[in-house]
């Protein structure tokens, strides 16, 4: 057996736009090359359906060597039996119809659930990246608060060395530039969380990343929103059809009962290899030393009593049919939850952006205008600092609401079904297209039509020479589980 390939370790190229970013994760995400394999699995269940009701031809040989007999008249000394049997079903109750619409309907499933995925794992990207923008400029803003509160330190201390301020003034200054401090640490925290993420997500590092793109346009209202995501949405696509496949899986229960018509027919050869006359004894030439047998007929194969196997298999499938539909329902009822949920976020981001955006101006200037009133005694140093901290958290605040109005815009349209790479304009050319596996193998009649083991697509992050059982797996050290003694 070969082998299998590793996926190849990152080459530490770096991300830096968004295209990038969903291109990447297009290409080398492991749960979306997973779920590709999976459908690709699918496909050949639909030849494996069908073969059924396919020609089946089977050869056979068996040698026999006499090594003692008590009665030497018509033996053979050695024999040689050729045997090819041949059979067709010709009818099995749609058992075989049934079964491969069932793989088919179950396909369109899989391809369903292939888009669901692929929409959830570009818009878990998209989130990615936003996160890492959203922390790097929360940490240079704290980075810039903690420079700010130094120098605000220093100016304090100096003026109470002058007795110009107290040491109460001088206490607060120090106090807030520990707290800045401890919100930088806490900021750099955050941001390598994101990082991280942002690699496993999209298999790169993320580099110097452009500011997010425009998105297309969004619905106006959550309604709106809702009937498209109803019509569009690949969940509930994938739920209806497993649903319709369970449809199928009922009928073929059923057809366990009917009886099924096979088309047979065995061709025999048998060849004494030159021992049909000696071996009992008569002169060479008396006996010919093969025949050959050709049969043809019809075989009838009718259930009469089955222990109660085909009721109870109808009963399952009839249940499990009314769990998808029941399952689908759930689905559609959390899209509409999901989608209006989105739609209210990503309204009420906006709209928190407008008020940020006007709060930092507000701050700034009230900021500016209290570091003038305390220069003429007007103000303390307490309310400088104070200004300073609203100043601050207005632009987080901002920060923040930019990156949240952003990713629930992308989080709707991914309700709505629109955020597959077809949506989305990035470099992945060309796009995975599942019908091109579905029409080489669905339909495949031949018995030797096996495929090359595929190496994986996806990218590691882990160090070339760290241990790991993948890596030992690839090696052929990784050993089956011996049983205990």
């Amino acid at each position: 057996m070969d082998e299998p390939d590793l996926p190849l370790l990152s080459s530490g190229a770096q991300v830096r736009s968004l295209r990038q970013a969903l291109s990447n994760t297009y290409q080398t995400n492991p749960t979306l090359m997973a779920r590709r394999a999976e459908l690709r699995g699918l496909d050949n269940l639909v030849a494996l359906e069908q073969s059924a009701g396919n020609p089946q031809i089977f050869a056979g040989s068996t040698f026999t060597q006499d090594l003692h007999t008590t009665r030497a008249l018509g033996a053979r000394g050695r024999n040689l039996r050729s045997t090819v049997d041949f059979s067709k079903i010709v009818f099995a109750g749609g058992r075989i119809r049934n079964a491969t619409r069932a793989a088919r309907t179950r396909v369109i499933a899989g391809r369903a659930e292939l888009r669901a995925t692929e929409g959830d794992i570009l818009t878990d990207a998209v989130a990615a990246y936003a996160d890492v923008l959203r922390d790097r400029e929360i940490r240079e803003l704290n980075q810039s608060q903690v420079r700010i509160l130094a120098m605000n330190l220093e100016s304090t201390r100096d003026r109470f060395g002058v007795r110009d301020l107290t040491l109460t003034d001088v206490a607060q200054s120090e106090t807030r530039l520990e707290v800045a401090k401890s919100n930088l640490a806490t900021s750099e925290g955050r941001l390598q969380a994101s990082e991280e993420n942002f690699e496993r997500i999209v298999g790169a590092r993320a580099g110097d990343l452009e500011p997010l793109p425009a998105l297309p346009p969004l619905p106006l209202s959550s309604e709106l929103a809702v009937q498209t995501a109803l019509a569009d949405n690949a969940d509930i696509v994938a739920f209806a059809a497993r649903a319709r496949a369970a449809d199928y899986d009922v009928a073929v229960s059923r057809a366990a009962r009917l009886p099924t018509l096979s088309v047979v027919g065995t061709v025999d050869n048998d060849n004494a290899l030159g021992t049909a006359n000696s071996a009992s004894g008569l002169p060479s030439g008396t006996t010919p030393n093969s025949e050959t047998n050709i049969a043809a007929g019809l075989t009838v194969r009718i259930p009469l009593f089955q222990g109660g196997a085909a009721s109870a298999r109808t009963r399952l499938n009839e249940e499990i049919r009314s769990q998808y539909i029941e399952e689908a329902i759930a689905v559609e009822r959390l899209v509409v939850a999901d989608t209006r949920t989105a739609f209210s976020i990503w309204r009420s981001a906006t709209s928190a952006i407008s008020a940020n955006e006007s709060a930092v101006t507000s701050s700034g200037k009230a900021l500016e205008s209290v570091k003038f009133e305390q220069t003429v005694g007007a103000r303390s140093i307490l309310d400088v600092l104070n200004a300073e901290q609203e100043f601050l958290n207005s632009k987080i605040a901002l920060t923040s609401a930019r990156r949240d109005a952003y990713v629930a815009a992308f989080e709707l349209l991914n309700s709505m079904g629109a955020s597959e790479a077809a949506d989305l304009d990035f470099a992945a050319d060309p796009l995975y297209d599942p019908r091109v596996n579905y029409k080489k193998y669905s339909d495949s009649w031949w018995d030797w039509k096996d495929i090359p083991r595929r190496p994986p697509a996806s990218t590691r992050n882990v160090p070339a020479e760290a241990e790991s059982p993948l890596t030992r797996l690839n090696s052929g050290t990784l050993h089956e589980i011996e049983p205990d003694d």
